[in-house]
């Protein structure tokens, strides 16, 4: 991720070890991995969890930092523009990685090419201004993508992130039946859920046990890939 600043001061993009670094000194608990993470030659899992913030994300929060992990959260700008929690800074503060999710979840593939790049720029604008941080990945709501799409996220500079282990939690709210469908990951899998269900968050603790037994490393997104993800390619496990 880079970073801008406030409108008025000069632009300033910062990388993201030395963004880690600020954030490390600023928050003395923050939760860094102990030594870089190569996913090459580790079994490293991405946690994803969409359309927040919402009102459980806070706990999901409380949960990950407990146990050290991190995640990516592909955020709904609508739902930002609603918070009044200071979540989204409190996920930078964490390590999570944010990604663009749309500005109303829309299907984007029934848009045109303006209102692709609208939904996009629009939540690209106010989760820069909300933690001064530029997102580098995206993901289509319902995974809904097309040659506009990746061009419009191409613009942007987003790559499409997908995944291949779907929870399903959207449709049965049981945090056993999340468990069970999330610890099918593999390594270099990156795994949908969405943090505004409660039962989804239930879940974690016993998934994140169960993936730590199994000698999972908890990476974000673009951890997972050990650089930065391409600006409009489709990405659904390492």
């Amino acid at each position: 991720m880079t970073v801008r600043v406030e409108e008025g001061r000069p632009a300033v993009r910062m990388a993201p070890e030395e963004l880690a670094k600020r954030l490390s000194g600023m928050q003395p608990h923050w939760p860094r991995p102990k030594a870089e993470i190569n996913c090459a030659k580790r079994k490293c899992v991405a946690l994803t969890f969409d359309d927040g913030p919402g009102d459980y994300t806070a706990g999901l929060l409380d949960l990950l930092r407990e146990r050290g992990v991190r995640a990516t959260f592909f955020v709904v700008g609508q739902m930002v523009a609603a918070d009044r929690h200071h979540t989204l800074q409190r996920m930078v503060q964490d390590g999570h990685e944010l990604g663009n999710h749309s500005w109303s979840h829309a299907q984007l593939t029934g848009l045109s090419s303006d209102g692709i790049r609208a939904e996009l720029a629009r939540t690209q604008d106010i989760v820069a201004d909300r933690t001064g941080v530029e997102m580098q990945v995206m993901r289509p709501p319902y995974g809904s993508t097309d040659g506009r799409v990746a061009t419009e996220s191409r613009r942007e500079g987003l790559a499409q992130i997908l995944w291949n282990v779907d929870t399903l939690d959207w449709r049965d709210r049981v945090a056993s039946v999340v468990t069970r469908r999330a610890v099918q990951a593999g390594p270099g899998s990156i795994v949908l859920m969405h943090d505004i269900h409660r039962s989804t968050v239930a879940a974690v603790p016993s998934l994140v046990a169960s993936l730590s037994r199994r000698g999972f490393d908890f990476v974000t997104v673009s951890e997972l890939y050990g650089k930065r993800p391409a600006p409009g390619r489709k990405y659904t496990e390492r």
